[in-house]
């Protein structure tokens, strides 16, 4: 991997920043990064840490899927019929600004304190960026790709499975993207209230049981970790050739 030295100094100068000021502030609350290292080896020892990332990643897994499934193709015929995005974007834009937290009262109640809650949660948050992102890849394609596929005599089935779709996936996959970013952000907070497991539910148990802050920095060291993976994998779909090409290139 290129310049992986770059961010292993960064990590490195942070760490040591981290250690120094609480060492400095002689805090005996907030952990220091060795602390919090001793934090992750006591989870994994408790089998506990696995156990919540497994639940945390398999909310996330089936809201950000559905929010997939129902956002793109909602999205690519919003772009392409205006009398259709005339009709529903008033709504989405409305629904759209309204934050998925606002939204936990209202899981609780219809699903109770289960997985759909936050699974529920996670679809709102997920939907409307990919939603917005296809019907705009849509809007801001090239007229000349559907002149020339209508020239070959496409028929609308074939125009949207060989010229449209492949011409927005770069788009989409930048609005998915996004759009994963947010769902991970929202498990972690729907966890805290709505559910009895995951790594949302470990901080605030953490913080509930003994205030074990190292527990709760490994719980935040976590979830940004695997926030990382996500996004390099979702990075790795660019460099397919169906993809690429709509990106430009920089050395």
């Amino acid at each position: 991997m290129k310049n992986i030295h770059l961010p292993i100094i960064v990590a490195v100068l942070f760490l040591s920043g981290w250690h120094a000021v609480v060492r400095m502030s002689g805090s005996d609350i907030f952990p220091t990064p060795w602390e919090v290292v001793l934090g992750l080896a006591e989870l994994i020892q408790k089998g506990v840490l696995l156990k919540y990332i497994v639940a945390s990643l398999f909310r996330v897994t089936w809201g950000f899927l559905l929010a997939i499934l129902i956002g793109v193709p909602f999205g690519l015929l919003l772009g392409w019929y205006r009398p259709l995005a005339a009709a529903f974007n008033p709504m989405i834009q409305i629904f759209r600004p309204i934050s998925p937290i606002a939204w936990i009262p209202v899981a609780i109640l219809w699903f109770g304190i289960t997985d759909v809650s936050p699974i529920f949660l996670i679809f709102l948050a997920s939907v409307f960026p990919i939603t917005v992102s296809s019907m705009a890849a849509v809007q801001n394609m090239q007229p000349v790709y559907v002149r020339a596929a209508r020239n070959f005599g496409l028929n609308n089935r074939q125009l949207f499975q060989k010229v449209i779709f492949p011409a927005c996936l770069p788009q989409i996959l930048t609005g998915l993207r996004i759009a994963l970013g947010i769902a991970w952000l929202v498990v972690v907070a729907a966890e805290m209230i709505a559910v009895n497991s995951g790594l949302g539910y470990l901080i605030i148990d953490a913080r509930n049981a003994g205030k074990r802050y190292d527990l709760v920095v490994a719980g935040m060291v976590m979830i940004g970790l695997i926030g990382l993976i996500l996004d390099i994998a979702v990075r790795r779909l660019e460099k397919f050739d169906e993809v690429r090409w709509g990106y430009a290139n920089k050395d």
